[in-house]
């Protein structure tokens, strides 16, 4: 059987977009048992071969992992170090689509952390804003960041539920992002964490702070990040 295009589409990418469409709409999850190469191929009307390519590709792009003689399975979303992204990029690189939840949003001045992280001086208003991030439909990760109130006034009001902050400070506060210093430990839910995430209390969780810097040198935001660890994979690539 050959493998057949459709409106110049070829067939393992049709297949591929299939996967992702029940991803993005919450019917499979991490951990999911995915259709396999012959349940596909019969499924889409193609070769065995071109449903084996569509699932390599996927597991290539860490969309899926396979396990030997047990199947494919969603893979858990892995966060990448070797490259500073939003959570919003993290997601799109899963072929998954970031929301977003604001909790909290607004100028306060007795965070005494987030004013030494951001090198601020005590008491300085600063942005908090809280969010829950989503992928799938489903809680991964409680959020907050902080970033000076005077520099960048009035970026409470933006679209920060749909649109990345990232791409939000790059477009219309003209600041160019380069690189981050990155504290990561683990830590336990609290009660209303758990709640938020929908984990049991005291479950295991990821912590990462990030103090994020511009191509220029100057801090610009501190985030604090508490990501579930059954969702999250760290991956980190070293040379020598």
């Amino acid at each position: 059987m050959l493998a057949k295009r459709t409106n110049g589409i070829p067939a393992y990418r049709r297949i591929q977009g299939a996967i992702r469409k029940v991803i993005e709409a919450g019917e499979l999850r991490p951990g999911d048992l995915v259709a396999s190469e012959r349940e596909l191929a019969k499924i889409h009307n193609v070769s065995l071969m071109t449903a084996r390519h569509a699932l390599a590709s996927l597991e290539t792009e860490g969309v899926v992992e396979r396990r030997r003689g047990v199947g494919t399975f969603i893979a858990t979303p892995k966060i990448h170090f070797n490259k500073l992204m939003s959570y919003t990029e993290q997601m799109g690189s899963r072929s998954l689509t970031a929301g977003s939840k604001i909790l909290f949003a607004r100028v306060i001045d007795n965070e005494e952390e987030a004013t030494a992280r951001l090198a601020l001086a005590p008491r300085s208003r600063v942005l908090k804003l809280e969010r829950l991030r989503h992928g799938a439909g489903q809680p991964f990760a409680l959020e907050t960041c902080y970033l000076s109130a005077g520099q960048f006034s009035g970026l409470q009001s933006a679209q920060l539920h749909k649109e990345s902050l990232f791409s939000t400070l790059e477009r219309d506060y003209d600041v160019e992002l380069a690189y981050s210093d990155e504290e990561v430990d683990a830590t336990t839910a609290d009660p209303r964490t758990a709640e938020l995430l929908g984990v049991p209390k005291r479950d295991a969780l990821l912590r990462i702070r990030q103090v994020i810097y511009s191509t220029k040198g100057v801090v610009i935001l501190y985030v604090l990040g508490l990501y579930r660890s059954d969702r999250h994979n760290l991956v980190i690539r070293r040379y020598r």
